[in-house]
């Protein structure tokens, strides 16, 4: 599939090709919007191209942002105004259920320690079968990878804000800047070095 703008389901198995600037936007597949764009947009594919007017003026809105080297902030602004411009982006879905935020909640504050699907369950007075199936049921993905996706967001925050791999590593979960480099490599694609040229 090609075009200038992709979506790409949550937890599914993509290779990116591209030239010049790039840009990539994560959108949780637990919140409102995105539940809501997971029920618009890939109700029929994992993958979509995204053509429509607003899509491609977000896309020329982002250019100009890369052309300019605008702040951090700046495209975390256009990022959710992109998002909400997308089919289904406003987020009209259901909000998920309280435990499962609850359980997403617990996980981020816990992410230097061992976080369990079973800590996770006790934490919100579910077994842990149900709170397994109740996680995956909103989030659309399973909380073992989901807590991965957290680690990996921590240590994307402390690694981009100056601190090494190692300790991004051991502040977050990972046993070793190398555990942290292989998934990083193995989710984006990219050595977790590159994040640093953004930020020189």
């Amino acid at each position: 599939m090609t075009g200038p703008i992709v979506a790409v389901a949550s937890d599914e198995r993509h290779l990116f090709r591209g030239h010049g600037a790039a840009a990539f936007l994560f959108v949780a597949p637990e919140s409102a919007a995105g539940a809501a764009l997971a029920t618009d947009l890939f109700r029929h594919a994992p993958l979509a191209r995204l053509a429509s007017p607003p899509a491609l003026a977000a896309h020329a809105a982002l250019q100009a942002c890369l052309d300019q080297g605008v702040t951090d902030a700046a495209l975390r602004a256009l990022g959710r105004n992109i998002v909400a411009e997308l089919p289904g982006g406003a987020g009209d879905a259901a909000r998920p259920d309280p435990r499962v935020l609850a359980m997403i909640a617990w996980a981020s504050e816990h992410l230097d320690d061992r976080v369990t699907l079973a800590r996770a369950a006790d934490h919100v007075h579910l077994s842990q079968s149900r709170a397994r199936h109740l996680f995956a049921a909103h989030s659309g993905l399973p909380f073992k990878t989901y807590v991965l996706w957290l680690r990996l967001q921590r240590a994307v925050e402390h690694y981009a804000g100056g601190t090494s791999l190692t300790e991004a590593a051991h502040e977050t979960g990972f046993a070793d800047s190398a555990h942290l480099s292989r998934t990083f490599r193995r989710t984006f694609g990219l050595p977790a070095a590159a994040l640093r040229l953004t930020h020189d």
